[in-house]
């Protein structure tokens, strides 16, 4: 979340003073995306402006998982779990928007109907059993 939806030189600076431990290895992944959408439009003949790139998908999945074994009393072994990840990012363009001319008319007001006051929930008494007169004459065994 922290660099997802930026720009990328944007993301590069957010990266650069992070101090988060990943994100020296996710400003990697982001290199290397910027450098695949680079070699893409060079194979397509399209002009690319890397500052107009966006981060459009950046997501973290667990990944496999390395299972080792430290030495651990009376001859066992304890296990040691070595976990990974997979690091996804995608970048893309943005649009280039032609600055549209402002509307001269001002938009009509719409009145809102005022909301209706909501009563609070009425708590209910809960009713009360009878016992039986059976349940309460019940003997021991072995008691005289």
């Amino acid at each position: 979340d922290l660099i997802r939806g930026r720009a990328v030189p944007e993301a590069y600076a957010i990266l650069r003073f992070s101090k988060k431990l990943a994100a020296k290895q996710i400003n990697k992944v982001l290199k290397s995306a910027v450098a695949n959408a680079e070699q893409h439009a060079r194979r397509a003949n399209e002009a690319l402006d890397v500052d107009r790139l966006r981060i459009k998908y950046a997501v973290v999945n667990e990944g496999s998982t390395f299972k080792r074994f430290t030495p651990a009393a009376m001859g066992r072994g304890t296990p040691i779990l070595k976990r990974t990840s997979h690091v996804e990012i995608r970048v893309a363009s943005e649009p280039v928007v032609a600055a549209a001319p402002k509307a001269a008319a001002p938009a009509a007001t719409v009145r809102a109907k005022p909301k209706r006051k909501s009563q609070p929930p009425v708590k209910r008494k809960a009713k009360k059993r009878q016992r039986s007169a059976s349940a309460g004459a019940t003997s021991r065994r072995g008691s005289t």
